[in-house]
């Protein structure tokens, strides 16, 4: 048997491994197998929640380690185990909502892990398709605070929706010191800013470092591989970093571009950084 160039693998889900008709293709999904036969660690590095990681992702899928809500929680796979999880306080929600509420920005605060599934909202404009779309996907969980009137008394984040506006995001962003603040484009309607709001230092990047120290793996050899502004602080973790060409193009100079998500672009990535064909 090979033995492995690199101990870890970590990869996104939406826009990276799955394709866009939300399937793992054939090579990405032998790719996968090789990988852990070759005694790589497989971790899928998603902004999706457990539950949503869940709907799309079967149990027998071949990874050893979620990291999901963009660094909020690490579960072991193959325990079911809830390794690490992150929440922000009451008085965290009350200064952030009340910003966002002087922004009249559309949010949802979500409950704790592995509960963050559930969220309340509040709307402040007539119109934001995406925000509406989200929940009627949601709808079985979400709360208008409108009429519950009660925030959570923790949470695991809070994500404003926001037309495709990047000025109102970084805007927005100046006035909210003192937490992480991640960019993710909508993988609703492609275009819309969601600004998902976690505790100071949560994200992808501190996420796989977190479980770098806990497996012991040696960073150096470690594989991130992304496509999107939620994947940054991963990619910039990893010393061996990927980005798949259906990035945002501003994206595309900072990391060894690999082909599209539609072009198996995670096996593409795995080829080249380990030098064998699988």
């Amino acid at each position: 048997m090979h033995t492995p160039k690199f101990s870890v693998v970590f990869t996104d889900l939406d826009g990276t491994l799955l394709n866009s008709t939300r399937q793992v293709s054939s090579a990405n999904l032998n790719c996968l197998h090789s990988l852990g036969k070759n005694g790589t660690i497989r971790v899928i590095a998603t902004g999706r929640s457990y539950y949503s990681y869940n709907r799309v992702i079967p149990s027998d899928f071949p990874a050893d380690y979620l990291i999901f809500s963009s660094g909020a929680g690490i579960l072991d796979l193959s325990s079911g185990k809830i390794l690490h999880a992150a929440s922000l306080s009451s008085n965290d929600i009350t200064r952030i909502t009340c910003t966002l509420d002087d922004h009249c920005a559309d949010y949802m605060v979500h409950h704790t892990i592995p509960d963050n599934h559930h969220f309340m909202y509040r709307k402040h404009t007539k119109k934001n398709d995406d925000f509406a779309r989200r929940i009627e996907i949601y709808s079985d969980f979400a709360k208008d605070l409108a009429i519950t009137g009660r925030y959570p008394d923790r949470a695991t984040q809070i994500i404003a929706i926001l037309p495709e506006d990047s000025a109102r995001f970084h805007t927005m962003k100046a006035s909210l010191n003192g937490y992480q603040i991640t960019r993710a484009t909508s993988p609703l309607d492609h275009t819309s800013i969601w600004m998902e709001i976690f505790p100071e230092n949560i994200h992808k990047g501190y996420a796989a470092a977190w479980l770098c120290d806990y497996l012991h793996l040696d960073q150096a050899r470690s594989v991130g591989i992304g496509n999107d502004y939620n994947d940054i602080d991963l990619l910039d973790f990893t010393p061996h970093s990927y980005l798949l060409s259906n990035a945002p193009v501003e994206l595309h100079n900072r990391y060894t571009l690999a082909p599209s998500n539609d072009e198996d672009g995670f096996c593409q990535a795995i080829n080249d950084a380990t030098d064998i064909t699988f």
